[in-house]
């Protein structure tokens, strides 16, 4: 059995678990409402000096297509609304569908414990930059989806940088969605999208994929290396899409939102942009680092490497930021992250003390100190400072290796490790017969 970091499904069986108890309502009401042991529940704001906003794009609205959630610097408004950090249910009956649960009572449990939540920046907010703005492509972990990790790009944007928060639609996902053309007289009121802030043409109608479980005696490392390139090259496609839209060739956008896209035309600086992901995202990031030399440099959160190929590694030249929870790793996993280890090319690794491998994404801002620990969805460390660690470190490691001339070199000392709540290298010990 792998360790396939599939949190979302981890986290969200558990909370089904509990929620389906004779206690559920009692229960419900302390993630709802927070408990003697929580804080003040709720995705933390940016701490930049920019607003941020967002808005989804796809591109071409095949399963083949481009599709992200951007995040961008924006002008102050009134008018913009912080979107739903959930976008429509799809997302969680597919994670229905794949522990077996009934979906109509995971959308009432879902819709109680996280309706309510939304993500920190403004949807389709004017964008306002004073300069060129380095470009991140995000990839997410497996069962996870693009707003999963809104608290990571929203404060990636808010230094100044343009991130693009891919969906995969290589099944592992816990949902998405593509158009095809309608063949039907008339479109269905159930084709049409559930989100309010995603028009689309007229004779398009969306078809979900959700997420793939393994057959019976299936072997999981070619499903999840056929995966992780697919995943790949949905990252450098995401970066064609932005280069297409920096030159100032007309896009259409399928989901029709009201963001301006000409706007960001000679707005990116695409000689420095990174890729970056959790998880299955993180070996995404090494995949795609291999593939494509426009990434300068990656920053691999908790990384899985499973899916990856050994000869991969020899061949990624750009320098790696390994960011580790130390609750997750295993020597296994250690000793392929290791093989990237370099003499001439900068490979960091850090581990953060008091975090497990839900401490990147969302989630864990949303539920109490002791149902969140309960579930594994926190760590012993308050999960903000968690972030802001890692954050501050991606920050550095990202000034140092795109030559941008901001002060995120004061944060330096935290990609050797140097806090009292960073580790240098790894918590794990590795026995000389796995190096």
């Amino acid at each position: 059995m792998s360790f396939n970091g599939g949190f979302v499904q981890i986290a969200a069986k558990r909370i089904y678990e509990w929620a389906k108890t004779e206690q559920w309502r009692y229960i419900l009401g302390f993630f709802a409402m927070g408990n003697s042991c929580s804080n003040h529940l709720g995705i933390p704001p940016a701490k930049g000096p920019n607003h941020v906003g967002c808005t989804d794009f796809m591109m071409d609205h095949t399963a083949q297509g481009s599709f992200f959630r951007l995040y961008y610097p924006c002008q102050e408004t009134e008018k913009a609304e912080k979107p739903d950090w959930v976008p429509s249910m799809e997302y969680f009956y597919g994670l229905a569908d794949f522990m077996k649960i009934n979906r109509t009572l995971s959308e009432k449990i879902f819709e109680y414990l996280f309706g309510s939540y939304k993500i920190p920046a403004y949807m389709d907010a004017p964008f306002k930059s004073n300069e060129k703005c380095p470009v991140v492509i995000f990839s997410h972990g497996l069962g996870a989806f693009r707003t999963l990790y809104s608290a990571i790009c929203a404060e990636l944007a808010s230094r100044g940088f343009i991130v693009a928060s891919v969906e995969h639609r290589d099944e592992s996902a816990s949902a998405t969605f593509y158009f095809h053309e309608e063949t039907e007289p008339e479109l269905t009121q159930e084709s049409l999208p559930k989100t309010s802030s995603a028009a689309v043409q007229d004779d398009l109608v969306k078809e979900w994929i959700y997420y793939r479980t393994l057959k019976r005696g299936e072997r999981e490392f070619p499903l999840r290396n056929k995966q992780v390139k697919q995943r790949a090259d949905e990252c450098i496609l995401a970066l064609d899409k932005l280069t297409e839209i920096n030159s100032g060739v007309a896009v259409q956008n399928v989901l029709q939102t009201q963001f301006d896209w000409t706007t960001l035309e000679n707005s990116m600086d695409l000689c420095r942009t990174a890729v970056m992901g959790h998880s299955f995202g993180g070996a995404t990031v090494i995949e795609a680092l291999c593939k494509e030399v426009k990434f300068k440099c990656g920053v691999a959160l908790d990384a899985w490497m499973f899916p990856l190929d050994d000869e991969v590694f020899p061949r990624v030249k750009q320098p790696i930021f390994f960011i580790n929870s130390e609750k997750f790793q295993w020597a296994g996993n250690i000793s392929r992250m290791r093989k990237l280890d370099s003499a001439v090319v900068q490979r960091k690794m850090i581990t953060i003390r008091g975090t497990v491998h839900q401490s990147f994404p969302d989630f864990t801002f949303l539920t109490g100190n002791c149902i969140g620990k309960l579930l594994k969805l926190k760590g012993e460390i308050d999960p903000e400072l968690a972030i802001d660690l890692s954050n501050k470190a991606t920050l550095a490691f990202l000034q140092r290796h795109l030559g941008l001339e901001k002060d995120f070199n004061q944060w330096d000392p935290l990609i050797d490790g140097q806090d009292d709540n960073l580790i240098s290298g790894t918590n794990v010990i590795l026995l000389q017969s796995a190096i």
